[in-house]
């Protein structure tokens, strides 16, 4: 996946972004004609975890709490995910022990240790195979965008630092359709890190008419201590600099740090020189949750994983969605 340009989240537009912004009003346009098409309606509920922006900005953390949420209620939530980067096309029962990141896609297999989890570029088949299986709730992993199921409840995941950038769409900016759109058709927005203020402050007047919920990102404590650790870090996640100020406020010291693209492969030969680098300067190798799964079987006892979940500051208005659904 490519680099979010810098111009794409300097608040005001640039003259590159005012230069490509016919572009992305044909973008959007797009987006508006393919959302007209009549979805899938499921005979479970199905909740969206979605985003405006391309790249990361929570939303596999989202899916995790929401299965645990979920489930304290009674419920058997399943997942439902394209698939990104993953090779089969599915409707495909996600399966841990066995498939590979490369077959399935890394998010789908991570978030199988949560929930079961179906993989399917039809993502109506995949809602159709999680109801055979006995899903009582589905939740659709990404898909904002994507018309071919009817959702119930459309969570908007947000990266509060980052917002919605210049407030463009593809190419001048970093949105899939016009912020006005997506928060017509969203029932909740879901801003997660820092910068709430400033989020607020600037998008706050057009999120309004929807229940605002803020959520961050604490480390899951796994008994490693690491003040003064010396480490080689990387993530191939949306936004890596987050990842590595993450090991930092841990108190890591982070010998040098490798930025890769969202869902980048690990290649061995990548891997051996990080190990390398590691063994010469007395470091130990760590990344993302989400990284990890993609590392080849030989490299995964070298490489430490930094686990993240999502705290929610208030779950009151998801309960009040999904009391009306179930």
């Amino acid at each position: 996946m490519m680099r979010a340009p810098k111009f794409w989240s300097n608040p005001d537009p640039t003259v590159s972004a005012h230069f490509l912004r016919p572009l992305g009003w044909l973008y959007g346009r797009a987006t508006a004609r393919r959302l007209q098409k009549a979805g899938y309606r499921s005979r479970v509920p199905v909740i969206c975890i979605g985003n405006l922006n391309v790249g990361g900005t929570g939303k596999t953390p989202t899916a995790i709490a929401l299965i645990a949420h979920l489930k304290a209620r009674g419920a058997i939530p399943f997942v439902v995910s394209k698939g990104y980067g993953g090779r089969k096309i599915g409707p495909y029962l996600v399966d841990e022990a066995r498939d590979k990141a490369a077959d399935v896609g890394d998010e789908p297999l991570l978030l199988s240790a949560f929930a079961p989890t179906v993989v399917a570029k039809d993502r109506a088949a995949g809602v159709q195979l999680a109801e055979r299986l006995g899903a009582s709730i589905v939740l659709l992993d990404d898909g904002f965008q994507n018309p071919s199921v009817q959702k119930d409840i459309s969570i908007l995941v947000v990266d509060a630092e980052v917002g919605f950038g210049n407030g463009l769409c593809l190419p001048a900016g970093p949105l899939r359709e016009p912020v006005a759109m997506g928060l017509a058709r969203a029932d909740l927005v879901l801003s997660i890190g820092a910068g709430q203020d400033a989020f607020a402050a600037r998008w706050g007047g057009q999120i309004a008419p929807l229940p605002h919920i803020t959520g961050q990102l604490d480390v899951l404590q796994m008994g490693i201590d690491w003040q003064d650790a010396r480490v080689i870090a990387f993530a191939g996640i949306g936004r890596p600099e987050k990842f590595f100020a993450t090991l930092r406020a841990q108190g890591a010291n982070i010998l040098h740090a490798e930025s890769l693209g969202d869902h980048a492969p690990l290649p061995d030969a990548l891997l051996t020189r990080l190990m390398a680098e590691a063994f010469a300067r007395d470091a130990q190798l760590v990344t993302t949750e989400k990284d990890a799964v993609r590392l080849p079987p030989r490299f995964r006892a070298e490489v430490l994983t930094l686990p993240v979940r999502l705290n929610v500051s208030d779950w009151g208005p998801i309960d009040v969605a999904l009391d009306r659904l179930c």
